[in-house]
């Protein structure tokens, strides 16, 4: 079951959730066919409700959001990207065990 504390990024919401954001973000751009994604998604989870406070944690279907997909050069999935203060302060391309995952939003937070 998908955490609460994940918030869905599209299109039309990215700048505001994302690039404005008061707290870092972690967007994983995702897909319902890969499954890559389906392995990290418990992970990107945990990460949303132990970083609840700290870090936003937003879930991006690239298949529903082709601009943004475009925009932001996403090719593979999983693409995560954490934004901080409305620029990329790190990315990861494709599926990684947890520790990864948080050493990606440590810097950002660090």
């Amino acid at each position: 079951m998908p955490s609460e504390n994940l918030i869905e990024i599209t299109d039309t919401n990215f700048d505001e959730q994302a690039l404005r954001s008061p707290l870092p973000v972690l967007v994983d751009f995702t897909a319902a066919w890969c499954g890559p994604c389906k392995v990290i998604a418990p992970h990107v989870d945990a990460i949303a409700d132990a970083y609840a406070g700290r870090l936003r944690v937003g879930k991006c279907d690239v298949d529903a959001n082709p601009e943004l997909t475009a925009r932001l050069d996403v090719r593979s999935m999983p693409t995560l990207m954490v934004f901080k203060n409305g620029q990329v302060v790190g990315q990861m391309i494709g599926a990684a065990p947890r520790a990864r995952l948080e050493a990606l939003v440590a810097k950002a937070l660090g």
